[in-house]
């Protein structure tokens, strides 16, 4: 079973108005790339690592990133991105992946990205159940000039995935903003409200990153 250091426990304990009670507790810690259990595979580089217990067992969830690199598949000099993020269980001593999330932009001849954005991979309880509602949020970009870029706030419990999508919002002018509609998905729509306004929340928070 391998060992990890983790650095000081992050605790997030959110109250919600909008129900009147708090969410159900849970303690994450963070772990460095070089502290991540040897049985969890990932693609590219590693942007942040958590770990924490809750009704499902051991958790582990990281996000990465490839940065752009050549396509291969272009003859106009464009380039790929990609990130990944994943979340694993340990059960009996054995780790196993839950769900894997992959997103990218391709072929791209301009300015490319596709990066999580900072401090955004956390862990809730909002509907008070026992198991972590797993957050990210990232975006995406192909761009040559000053232009909202795609955004998304994804999130899974268990294997189940609700999906925030829209853009960025960019100032254009002095007086003038592109950008920072978005809509829910059928996933999102379906479940609790108090939900859709943590995912709000979180959209209002990063929106013009």
């Amino acid at each position: 079973m391998t060992t990890l250091k983790y650095t000081t426990p992050i605790l997030f304990f959110f109250f919600l108005s909008s129900r009147g009670i708090g969410q159900h507790k849970i303690t994450i810690a963070t772990i460095d790339a070089g502290k991540i259990p040897k049985e969890i595979k990932y693609s590219g580089n590693i942007k942040s690592g958590i770990t924490w217990n809750d009704r499902l067992g051991e958790n582990f969830a990281v996000t990465s990133e490839t940065g752009e690199f050549e396509s291969k598949a272009a003859d106009n000099g464009g380039r790929d991105a990609a990130l990944y993020a994943y979340h694993f269980i340990r059960s009996n001593n054995t780790i196993e992946q839950n769900w894997k999330l992959y997103d990218y932009v391709k072929d791209c001849p301009l300015d490319i990205e596709a990066s999580f954005l900072t401090n955004t991979l956390h862990v809730t309880d909002l509907d008070n159940d026992g198991i972590g509602e797993i957050w990210v949020m990232y975006k995406l970009a192909c761009t040559g000039d000053v232009s909202p870029s795609e955004m998304k706030i994804i999130r899974y419990e268990g294997k189940h995935k609700a999906a925030m999508r829209g853009e960025s919002r960019v100032k254009i002018s002095e007086t003038e903003y592109d950008g920072g509609n978005y809509t829910f998905d059928k996933a999102f729509n379906d479940a609790p409200g108090y939900f859709r306004e943590y995912a709000k929340k979180m959209w209002t928070k990063n929106i013009s990153l």
